[in-house]
């Protein structure tokens, strides 16, 4: 009998430990990944209700699919490179597990010069980057009527950098949607709800392959 009760005392504690052990991975698990859009006003949804933006598209969809997936909204309007990266501290705060960065397009609008555009760029990764905090970068492409130099080196920036620091790249974030009257509103430059929903679908297998990354199954 004393043998059967050092047993039994011995099993229990065993599950305790394991339960303990567990906890946190559990709950851990059941957390979802808590991702940020950085980005101007093709991520704050400019022109469009809330939920039409493209954060909110985008985690409807991953949902939509299985992922439990929380994504922030963090587009600015009228955001440059150097506007994303002097907020990223606050835009960007703790317990975030991966950003996808979508910056530049106001920077090609205003012509300014793509070496700087590139460096800013290059320091909001590297800045998150050292937080642990894996990027999916997004790429924009120059308007052609600034001229082949011009577009060359803008649309250099993306792959550089992607290639730079081991980053995920989706090449054009307004794959599909760029020029066409139908899927943008008034202005011709930003996206209505249809056009964000097109952008979600094409950009959706890159976002699953990077939240993967983010929690292994």
């Amino acid at each position: 009998m004393r043998q059967h009760g050092l047993l039994h005392a011995a099993l229990a504690g065993l599950m305790i430990l394991a339960a303990t052990l567990a906890g946190p991975a559990m709950a851990q698990g059941k957390r979802p990944l808590k991702l940020v859009a950085l980005g101007d006003s093709l991520t704050a949804g400019y022109g469009l209700p809330a939920a039409a933006a493209f954060p909110t598209q985008l985690q409807q969809a991953l949902k939509a699919r299985g992922h439990d997936v929380e994504i922030v909204n963090a587009g600015v309007s009228g955001d440059t490179a150097a506007g994303g990266l002097e907020r990223l501290d606050w835009s960007v705060g703790e317990g975030v597990d991966g950003v996808i960065l979508e910056l530049g397009a106001n920077d090609m609008l205003r012509g300014l010069d793509p070496a700087a555009t590139k460096a800013t760029l290059d320091t909001i990764v590297r800045r998150l980057k050292a937080r642990n905090i894996p990027v999916l970068l997004t790429g924009m492409l120059a308007s052609r009527n600034l001229g082949p130099d011009y577009a060359a080196r803008f649309d250099a920036i993306y792959p550089d950098i992607a290639r730079a620091h081991g980053v995920m790249l989706y090449p054009f974030f307004l794959d599909g949607v760029a020029g066409q009257r139908n899927l943008n509103i008034a202005d011709g430059i930003h996206p209505n709800p249809e056009g964000v929903r097109i952008i979600v679908e094409r950009m959706l297998p890159t976002v699953e392959t990077f939240i993967a990354r983010l929690r292994p199954a």
